[in-house]
């Protein structure tokens, strides 16, 4: 197997003078799945393609395993890659297109056979050898493509939107596959873009949330979920309520409302943005009280999300299934635990 491990060392990549990445510093672990989320534009898959040689910096390094590959061709990385599009080709049967990288290295044809064996085996697709892209599914085709990037033993497996192509049932399905490809290569690194915040949270082991070009935030899935470094990640980690509050001497003022939550590193009497998870805020009276007036109410099967406006912002907040839900227009007193909350810098958007 190739060397393992990623690390961006101020790497910046330029077209015609525009900056689309912009002196990254990143390190993924040997054996770690790291998440490159981020919306349209962000720099993600920029930075993947810096990793697999298909672009090349305007400054900055690009290490594999501890050796510097910034000036190597991408057949000379020793990566596996994974697209959003499959890009198999039509005209072979998948033991060929699962071959194809092989053969590309000129591997020993004696071997070749075995590997490709065990590469379809381990995605699921051994009996499928045969058959030409046509005659499989769009999952089946993203499984095929995956054993083709794995058979080459790669020390770093690239995944770019993977699962975007696929539906939301076969996408649920990639997933739990991909976790069980991890759990069975406990040494290959893994950089997967994508948009998907489950996915991320999913998979990931740490999630480096990506924006304009450059790293706003990266930690594991439960650090940036329960404690965002700011309003952008907190937005794009999952929902949140993002409330313009002040800071008070011990907690934070919305309305006339007065909230206890951890103020440790505020300052009284500056502005701040209160942050609490949908899932995380209860109908009726409780601490940390908001009154507010019903605007919508969604049923979403096993929960009902409810948007109230509280002092003229929408709170959200996703409660069990009700019997009997509130209607518009009508007033509810929502409440959040206070370990449940935490405060960011103000940002200009409150949502």
């Amino acid at each position: 197997m190739a060397d393992s491990g990623i690390r961006f060392d101020a790497v910046t990549v330029a077209y015609d003078g525009n900056v689309v990445l912009d002196a990254l510093d990143l390190t993924v672990e040997p054996g770690e799945v790291m998440a490159l989320l981020g919306p349209s534009g962000s720099g993600k898959t920029t930075a993947l393609r810096a990793v697999a040689g298909f672009v090349r910096p305007a400054s900055g390094r690009v290490f594999l395993g501890g050796r510097d590959v910034t000036g190597l061709p991408p057949h000379r990385r020793g990566i596996g890659m994974v697209v959003q599009q499959y890009a198999l080709f039509p005209h072979m049967r998948v033991e060929d297109n699962v071959a194809f990288g092989l053969r590309a290295r000129k591997a020993p044809r004696a071997g070749i056979r075995e590997r490709v064996a065990e590469a379809l085996e381990m995605t699921g697709m051994g009996a499928y050898a045969r058959r030409y892209p046509r005659e499989l599914s769009g999952g089946q085709q993203q499984r095929v493509a995956i054993a083709r990037a794995l058979a080459v033993r790669p020390g770093v497996l690239l995944l770019d939107e993977p699962l975007s192509a696929l539906d939301a049932r076969l996408r649920s399905g990639m997933l739990a596959e991909l976790a069980r490809l991890h759990r069975e290569l406990p040494d290959v690194s893994i950089l997967y873009v994508t948009h998907d915040q489950m996915e991320a949270l999913t998979l990931a082991d740490r999630i480096a949330v990506m924006d304009r070009a450059r790293l706003r935030a990266c930690g594991t899935p439960r650090e940036l979920y329960r404690a965002p470094a700011d309003e952008f990640t907190a937005s794009f980690v999952g929902n949140a309520n993002l409330l313009p509050v002040t800071v008070a001497a011990a907690g934070a003022v919305l309305g006339d409302a007065e909230i206890e939550v951890d103020t440790a590193d505020a300052v009284p009497g500056a502005s701040a943005t209160l942050c609490v998870r949908p899932h995380l805020v209860g109908l009726g009276d409780g601490p940390n009280r908001l009154t507010g007036t019903v605007e919508e109410i969604q049923w979403r099967g096993a929960t009902h999300r409810l948007y109230v406006d509280v002092a003229g912002h929408r709170v959200m907040a996703d409660v069990r299934e009700l019997k009997s839900p509130p209607v518009h227009g009508e007033p509810v007193h929502l409440h959040f635990a206070s370990e449940d909350a935490v405060l960011l810098p103000a940002g200009v958007d409150h949502g």
